[in-house]
């Protein structure tokens, strides 16, 4: 597997990483403990050394997950977890009420020691405020990460979902080694302020969802049923009517998947890291085979006038509906 490395930290992490949220939340049916373990290790045995979780994702079990199948290589791969969620008791508002989105110090000092212990490990290689707090200046919660990359609990921080400005104000108290947000074919609005941004300040970049939730692969057409539960039977862009005209996109991937005898997943992840080199995707599965397909995405390469031609092609093609439910639209600072 391909190296890169993010931020002027020079964070090394495999090309293309494993977002793991799907084994405990939003994809149902969840493969067994024992399944998900081996698929990550066995996606380890394929040359993946980035992994992503968040301490929401299955209100933490998706972090023991990753602690049960990391901990005979804790020392060979690089963990990002995350908080912004506020999932604990004792952090209140000042009237003793439960706070949704934190980016309190004190919140995100009480998160971070959750995540230690529930990943089984001393420190945290990246750590990502999951959400901007529109009530906490971006500020504190950077000079939060400040103390704990102090304290050796943390190696590096992000922010996930955060716009231009924001990314520049966090980075003014304490750089930042990545950001995260949605980027694919399906999803480009972070190349007008967000991606020139990180590249003046040197940070790196971590696409979710890279391959559109899925829909990138092929395997989703126009009236696909998805199962009960399913985050994706939320989501406006899916729905019935914004999807006759969405496949378009998707028929597109698949005449160059085609064209140049690769799978459709692979043109979408080729193509991603085809636009920076300090661009590390980490697409979601629960099947070891789409991780062995995904990571061939890494050895996908495109022509300048490939490139040219795909992005004149893309600008061509409208997609309609939202990416997310509106009042979790709100949450993201894009």
């Amino acid at each position: 597997m391909k190296k890169r490395f993010l931020g002027k930290s020079k964070l090394k992490v495999s090309a293309i990483g494993l977002g793991c949220m799907g084994f405990s939340q939003s994809y149902p049916p969840y493969i067994p403990f024992g399944d998900a373990v081996n698929v990550i290790r066995g996606a380890y045995d394929l040359g993946v050394t980035f992994f992503d979780t968040a301490d929401v994702y299955g209100c933490g079990e998706n972090e023991k997950l990753l602690s049960e199948a990391l901990k005979p290589i804790r020392q060979s791969v690089v963990i990002a977890t995350k908080c912004g969620f506020n999932l604990y008791d004792e952090v209140k508002d000042e009237l003793g009420r439960p706070i949704g989105i934190c980016g309190r110090a004190d919140y995100v000092k009480t998160a971070v020691e959750k995540s230690l212990q529930r990943l089984q490990t001393d420190y945290i290689d990246l750590y990502y405020l999951h959400r901007v707090d529109p009530n906490t200046p971006i500020e504190e919660t950077a000079g939060a990460m400040a103390d704990l990359i102090k304290e050796g609990k943390i190696l590096n921080w992000g922010i996930s979902e955060a716009n231009a400005n924001t990314v520049r104000r966090a980075h003014a108290i304490c750089p930042l080694t990545a950001v995260q947000s949605e980027y694919s074919m399906w999803y480009r609005k972070v190349e007008d302020e967000l991606l020139p941004t990180l590249e003046e300040l040197g940070i790196g970049f971590v696409p979710f969802s890279p391959l559109g939730k899925a829909v990138l692969t092929g395997q989703i057409q126009k009236d696909t049923q998805f199962a009960q539960g399913d985050f994706r039977n939320i989501i406006p862009r899916f729905n019935k009517e914004n999807m006759q005209n969405n496949i378009k996109l998707v028929e597109y991937v698949e005449e160059l998947a085609k064209d140049k005898g690769v799978t459709p997943a692979q043109i979408a992840l080729g193509w991603l890291l085809s636009q920076k080199d300090w661009i590390a995707p980490i697409p979601g599965t629960k099947k070891l085979s789409r991780v062995e397909e995904n990571i061939k995405g890494a050895n996908v390469t495109f022509t300048f006038d490939e490139l040219t031609e795909i992005r004149r092609k893309l600008d061509s093609i409208e997609i309609t509906g939202c990416r997310y439910p509106e009042e979790q639209e709100k949450l993201t600072g894009l």
